[in-house]
């Protein structure tokens, strides 16, 4: 087993900004090819392929997937907070843009950051969070403002994508709170994705969504990178860092996400980049920082 690190080096920087990238890049993805594969379709085909890897990956290596340690319920739970976190994803681009959407997406941590402390008493909030906190109180009150303003439904697309970052901190909080953190990272990224691939083609289904696999080279290319590089690389490489380096630090680069997502949206869906959308990204950006900052 790999010795922790104090520092990251050249291999964890070139990894992180990787991941960052793609992540960036995934909602435009997914956006890109809404019109041949409806939204719920490709989440769900995301999850069952990941599913497939992910199992070859452990039995490869040996890692045991089935075996009793207790983690069952809050394994379900995680899954199923996980599953509705993508459902609401996918959904939200059917209304909003991506560059959007990711803006929302990633009021996550003061999600976490608020809800923690209920279960972990220890983790009482700091000033400098509580100032974090507002910060992304008023970003997401400016981006929402200016989504009510529009008149093609983008604010339907914007509350789909605030839900989808309250689901991805409670997915966090439900983690910590119930323990799931001493199991293998393969194991809980099972539950997740393996969840997901159980109930997201149903809600699909039962929303009229027509699943088809007559798609053109590009839909297959987005779902593709979608399954093998989003839901199993990007996700095996985060866990493998967390385990290897310094959490604190590497958290850091997931600011560049959103910005990554603006960029891909406005060079490749050319999506319209506001005065009020840059200065909620800013908004949520600086309060990331404010609510991970750690005291000196």
């Amino acid at each position: 087993m790999p010795a922790r690190l104090n520092h990251l080096d050249s291999t964890a920087i070139i990894l992180l900004v990787s991941c960052c990238m793609f992540w960036g890049l995934q909602q435009i993805l997914v956006k890109a090819v809404m019109a041949e594969v409806p939204p719920l379709m490709q989440a769900s085909v995301r999850c069952i392929g990941a599913c497939v890897l992910l199992l070859l990956w452990c039995r490869a290596r040996g890692i045991r997937l089935f075996e009793r340690d207790g983690s069952l319920w809050p394994g379900l739970l995680a899954g199923s907070l996980f599953a509705a976190e993508f459902a609401c994803i996918y959904l939200g681009l059917l209304f909003t843009t991506a560059s959007r959407l990711t803006v929302f997406l990633y009021t996550s941590p003061f999600w976490v950051a608020a809800l923690v402390p209920l279960f972990v008493k220890s983790e009482r909030l700091r000033p400098m969070q509580w100032l974090g906190l507002a910060c992304a109180f008023v970003a997401v009150a400016f981006a929402m403002r200016e989504g009510l303003g529009a008149s093609s439904g983008s604010a339907t697309g914007d509350l789909l994508g605030l839900a989808a970052g309250a689901l991805w901190g409670l997915t966090t909080v439900s983690i910590r709170a119930t323990g799931l953190t001493r199991i293998s990272p393969e194991k809980l990224l099972f539950y997740q994705i393996g969840t997901t691939a159980v109930v997201v083609p149903w809600i699909s289904l039962a929303l009229g969504e027509t699943w088809s696999f007559d798609w053109s080279a590009l839909a297959w290319g987005s779902v593709l990178a979608q399954t093998v590089i989003g839901a199993f690389a990007s996700y095996l490489a985060w866990m493998w860092m967390l385990g290897r380096y310094p959490a604190t630090k590497i958290s850091v680069f997931v600011f560049l996400t959103p910005l990554f997502a603006l960029l891909f949206g406005t060079l490749l869906l050319h999506e319209a980049v506001t005065t009020t959308l840059l200065s909620a990204l800013g908004l949520v950006t600086v309060g990331i920082v404010l609510v991970n900052r750690r005291p000196t």
